[in-house]
């Protein structure tokens, strides 16, 4: 195993080893947070620990499955106790790019539904401030009005495209997914301000309203 997938795993197991019995928690979407299920596989079997999940992608309920994780809704179960997730960067104050694995709708629900919100990262993931480009979910009638706007507001949007399959990347939901630069981002929140404002835009991957019930958690590869 990579000193990568080492401290993907370390992070992982620390976040699922907060995972008290009877709770329910969301599951977000990527390589770490498949990490932490399956050490929450491995306690539920070994310990017999009783959870829940609420999975934010398909993907991540087929991972669940495999590990013997029970799942439920947001229908059924409303507020959360908390939520793991990954991140594609991370602030020295907890502001967060995230939606690489195009799930950012979802994910940021699900966080915004739970108690505590538990990022898992390697150190690759901790910078001094954000400046990825910026994952969009994007209703696909209005793209072409969105982009208009994201350029008014000094973005570069590009529509994802796939790597195994011709045409858009489509989420989960339905939708278009853009990545849109914005260089240096020196005011996170008044930006995901002004991009969820724009008709046609269902969420940012800007994720800066969190960060007081937000835990980070990074892994190192010789834990």
């Amino acid at each position: 195993m990579s000193d990568a997938a080492m401290a993907k795993r370390d992070a992982g197991f620390r976040a699922a080893d907060m995972v008290k019995d009877g709770m329910v928690i969301g599951l977000g979407t990527g390589s770490t947070v498949f990490f932490a299920m399956e050490r929450l596989g491995e306690r539920i079997k070994t310990e017999g620990l009783k959870i829940a999940g609420v999975p934010t992608s398909h993907q991540t309920a087929q991972r669940a499955e495999e590990y013997g994780i029970p799942l439920t809704t947001l229908s059924l179960h409303p507020k959360l106790d908390l939520a793991i997730d990954g991140a594609d960067q991370v602030s020295p104050e907890k502001y967060l790019v995230k939606g690489r694995g195009a799930a950012l709708l979802r994910e940021k629900i699900v966080a915004d539904a739970a108690d505590k919100f538990i990022v898992v990262i390697d150190e690759s993931k901790s910078v001094t401030g954000l400046s990825a480009a910026i994952p969009l979910e994007v209703l696909p009638f209005a793209y072409g009005s969105v982009c208009r706007r994201l350029k008014e507001l000094g973005g570069d949007p590009v529509m994802r495209n796939g790597v195994k399959k011709d045409g858009p990347v489509i989420s989960d939901n339905g939708n278009y997914i853009f990545d849109c630069a914005f260089g240096n981002i020196t005011d996170p929140k008044a930006l995901e301000d002004a991009i969820n404002a724009i008709p046609g835009i269902l969420e940012c991957g800007i994720f800066a309203k969190l960060t007081e019930k937000t835990t980070v958690i990074i892994g190192k590869p010789s834990a």
